[in-house]
């Protein structure tokens, strides 16, 4: 996948990367954020199963990463979703947007876009 205006992980980060500018200025932000892509996170790379059934170890398995395509895939879906319920971008942060600078987050953080 090259970074063409066609990815959806380009558009994102025009929009929502310069909000994590705003982490030191808005420290419960950071705090927001970090659980948001954690979340992203979770959906995209399974949490690894414990001993037990019902124990589960937080994050991705050893030497998996969050990926490129998944997220890409993600954010599409995401952003779909936010289209048809005829979301519109408020001042501040609401799930959306925070969800979205998880994503920049994720990409920065992984470097989805080299």
């Amino acid at each position: 996948m090259n970074d063409s205006p066609d990815c959806p992980l380009v558009g994102v980060v025009a929009t929502y990367m310069p909000r994590l500018s705003e982490f030191s200025f808005e420290p419960g932000l950071v705090a927001a954020v970090d659980q948001h892509a954690a979340a992203v996170c979770d959906a995209l790379v399974p949490a690894q199963r414990g001993p037990g059934d019902h124990d589960r170890v937080p994050g991705p398995p050893a030497g998996r990463t969050v990926q490129r395509e998944e997220l890409s895939d993600y954010v599409l879906g995401f952003t779909d979703y936010l289209s048809e319920v005829d979301w519109v971008e408020p001042v501040g942060h609401d799930f959306a947007t925070l969800r979205l600078t998880a994503v920049c987050w994720l990409i920065r953080e992984h470097d989805l876009l080299v």
